[in-house]
């Protein structure tokens, strides 16, 4: 017997529920490292990053690429999914079932045939890229550094009908993905305007705020070097830094006001929620972050050892955002 088929055998089928009012769903893990190629054009070049005691490296093969910021929308779709079936009292399972109309309706796509194979590509990429990581792994008591593998998908596959259209899709998500998903505390609702962000670095950056941002009134912020690091994005930092003072300008991230702040010859984006709207009043399914002090980091990026890039020079911080500035949309290419 397959290691492959002994694994479905041990799993229940999960029906993917109604999906058309149901709130988009992420795991924090996802919104605060680089796990995800911020490209439209395929990105073979490995994404690596540590700080603050974590390790990751992301690999994808020369066929697909790595798996795109716009791929990770399949995986808000299960996350969700796997949230509201247990608000529901319903058992989830990593082997999901859906049709391809109900996940990319879920992610405000369209649903002809470009669009299929769109989403037939996504699956190819979350499949075949790797993830290496300390994230969420124990040390052992020698002191050795556990490194999970996986990729975000085990195995798909598709059901055609005589006319050869899709009939259904079956997958098996990550066990790493799907544990951290099962445990609320790690799970955020995102705005229901997110699917509507087109760029990487904007889909990337609402995210990385999402995550930061959070129940903070006073706001948090992030010097632009730090902010370069934790995208994992392959573009030059002074190009980087345009494309987010663009996106401060536009106010380009839904529930959240961005400003750049410049002191001691340092640039930093600051944020923090706008007050009022209805969905900062019930932004996650749990409290967001843990208390943090007036010059510390949030709790992903708490240092631990010398290797950490000093938050006295690197890093975000908590801060009140001076300057108030007005407010102002998928799949990469199969």
């Amino acid at each position: 017997m397959s290691k492959r088929s002994s694994e479905r055998e041990q799993l229940s089928l999960f029906r993917a529920l109604p999906g058309a009012d149901m709130a988009l769903r992420d795991a924090q893990d996802l919104m605060a490292y680089p796990f995800f190629s911020l490209a439209k054009s395929p990105r073979t070049v490995p994404i690596r990053f540590e700080a603050g005691g974590v390790s990751l490296t992301v690999e994808g093969v020369p066929e697909h690429g790595i798996a795109t910021i716009w791929d990770a929308d399949v995986l808000i779709w299960a996350a969700s999914q796997i949230v509201q079936a247990k608000k529901e009292g319903i058992a989830p399972s990593r082997l999901m079932v859906a049709t391809p109309y109900e996940i990319l309706r879920f992610a405000q796509r369209g649903t002809g045939r470009s669009d299929y194979l769109a989403l037939r590509a996504a699956l190819d990429r979350l499949q075949s890229t790797t993830v290496a990581t300390t994230l969420r792994q124990r040390e052992r008591t020698n002191g050795a550094v556990r490194l999970h593998r996986f990729s975000w998908i085990n195995e798909w596959k598709e059901y055609i009908r005589s006319d050869g259209r899709a009939d259904g899709i079956e997958l098996i998500l990550a066990d790493w993905f799907f544990s951290g998903v099962m445990d609320e505390a790690l799970v955020l609702t995102l705005d229901p305007t997110y699917f509507r962000l087109s760029g990487g670095i904007e889909r990337w950056l609402y995210r990385l705020v999402r995550k930061h941002g959070g129940r903070q009134p006073a706001g948090w912020r992030f010097e632009m070097r730090h902010l370069h690091l934790k995208s994992g994005s392959l573009q030059r930092r002074p190009d980087f830094a345009l494309q987010v003072r663009q996106l401060v300008r536009r106010q380009a991230l839904p529930g959240y006001r961005l400003s750049i702040e410049r002191s001691g010859g340092m640039e930093w984006l600051a944020f923090r929620p706008m007050p009022g709207e209805p969905f900062h009043r019930d932004l996650s399914t749990v409290s967001v972050e843990e208390p943090v002090d007036d010059v510390g980091t949030g709790s992903v990026d708490r240092p631990h050892h010398s290797r950490w890039i000093t938050r006295r020079t690197i890093g975000g911080s908590p801060a009140p955002i001076g300057r108030e500035a007005a407010p102002g949309n998928g799949f990469g290419a199969p």
